[in-house]
């Protein structure tokens, strides 16, 4: 028995069947783009109490650093405050987040943190409220930026890694996750656009992160 059917009418299902398709797909491509996020749709809190916003900062090529006082890698502070001096007037800030996560070793108040920087390295970049980065109680800011750069693995030779795993889980009840914060001074390093476009850890030398930042000037 031979099959009848409408060759125009079908043609006209096809291109109608295309068109929807074409506009889910666009529909679903401009949902994407709106969820899509940069570092200038979050906010850092002051030592003072003060919601800051991170578009405050746009057009400024970043770096966001987890920061302690009493850690073996707290001499990159001086480090981070002569790049900050080099370079600021090109566009480039630094936003210091102190974090008492990874072994206590930051254990004072605000403002003890930031007398501590001021008088031992003479910092003067933006420093934030101290403030989780892991866990439960991560700060939004960071659970992004872990998720755009996570964690690369080999950092750190397996002895002191094992140190660091053993102080962190003494200090936190939530083990760390694969892309998690591993240590203090660990850097992200945000374009002009707002995205993130390197991580490093804080094994990583300085001078490579200075180059690094300079290529985004």
């Amino acid at each position: 028995m031979a099959l009848n059917y409408d060759k125009d009418g079908l043609d006209k299902d096809f291109e109608k069947d295309g068109r929807l398709a074409r506009n889910m797909f666009n529909i679903t491509t401009n949902k994407k783009q709106k969820e899509m996020k940069t570092v200038y749709d979050f906010s850092l809190t002051d030592k003072k109490g003060n919601s800051v916003s991170l578009a405050d900062y746009k057009g400024k090529v970043l770096l966001i650093v987890n920061t302690a006082t009493g850690c073996g890698f707290t001499p990159q502070y001086e480090a981070l405050e002569t790049m900050y001096k080099k370079l600021r007037d090109k566009g480039f800030e630094i936003l210091d987040v102190p974090c008492n996560q990874f072994g206590h070793q930051t254990p004072g108040s605000d403002e003890e943190v930031t007398e501590f920087c001021t008088m031992k390295f003479g910092t003067d970049f933006p420093q934030f409220k101290k403030s989780d980065v892991n866990g439960a109680n991560a700060l939004p800011l960071f659970t992004w930026l872990k998720e755009e750069k996570g964690y690369a693995g080999s950092a750190y030779e397996a002895k002191l890694a094992k140190v660091m795993e053993d102080l962190y889980n003494k200090a936190n009840a939530e083990p760390r996750k694969q892309n998690d914060i591993q240590w203090n001074f660990t850097k992200f390093l945000i374009d002009r656009e707002g995205k993130v476009v390197a991580r490093f850890e804080p094994t990583v030398d300085m001078k490579e992160v200075e180059k690094a930042v300079e290529a985004q000037l």
